[in-house]
């Protein structure tokens, strides 16, 4: 049996400037804060982050923001965070707006090695720039595709590609010493798909737990997709 737990530090070896980094949770909710302090601490720069938002000002990933750490960043919004707003105004942090449906299904594609996903959603506005664009022929009984300014005559998909990152940085409720995690209540969000889609995961735990002391049932994400586990900080 393989024992995953490490330091933060030890964990932070495996992480490295320009990297592409999965970042979970919902504004400051089922944010993996002990991993980001610690790529703080060791001076991880030149970013690429997948994540729904950027927190607020001063926590979470509103850290890297402050510091400047971040040089691209795919999301949903960034409202919560006046920071991130002022920095992409400025042309400080390269921005790539996804809805959030379909944010986190191009992460799933990322994860499930699909080749991309076909969605409704951002037809007909600046969604779909720079996109494939595809439309159901009910008569041929295929998907055709088709260009913007074309008359649209069946149900029209933005093609979206997958999304994958080097590492990914996963909030846990429990973890057991062989990877298993649990996750709690609403912090569960984009972490589950989040630690698919990566190619080194690693999953801070506010509580580690004994193998077998997580249910079957409860394992919501399996110890093989997990590389290494950390103890979460109370306050970082």
């Amino acid at each position: 049996m393989h024992n995953k737990v490490v330091t933060v530090e030890e964990a932070m070896t495996h992480c490295f400037n320009g990297m592409s980094v999965l970042l979970p949770g919902f504004v400051n909710c089922g944010v993996a804060q002990t991993l980001i302090q610690g790529l703080m601490d060791a001076g991880i720069t030149d970013l690429t982050v997948i994540s729904n938002n950027t927190s607020v000002k001063g926590q979470g990933i509103g850290k890297l923001v402050h510091d400047d750490r971040i040089k691209k960043i795919t999301c949903s919004h960034i409202g919560s965070n006046v920071e991130t707003m002022e920095k992409v105004t400025k042309g400080e942090i390269n921005i790539h707006f996804v809805p959030q449906g379909s944010l986190c299904e191009k992460v799933r594609a990322g994860g499930a090695g699909i080749g991309g996903i076909l969605t409704p959603t951002g037809v007909h506005t600046p969604m779909e720039e720079g996109k494939q664009l595809l439309e159901w022929d009910d008569e041929k009984g295929e998907y055709k595709f088709v260009k913007a300014d074309e008359p649209q005559k069946g149900k029209r998909f933005i093609l979206e590609l997958p999304l994958h990152a080097d590492v990914a940085l996963i909030h846990a409720y429990k973890a057991d010493k062989m990877g298993n995690v649990m996750y709690n209540h609403t912090a569960r969000n984009f972490n589950e798909v989040f630690a698919t889609a990566a190619d080194f995961v690693i999953v801070e735990a506010e509580h580690i737990v004994e193998v077998g002391e997580i249910g079957p049932n409860e394992v919501m994400t399996p110890g093989a997709l997990v590389d290494l586990i950390v103890q979460a900080k109370t306050e970082v």
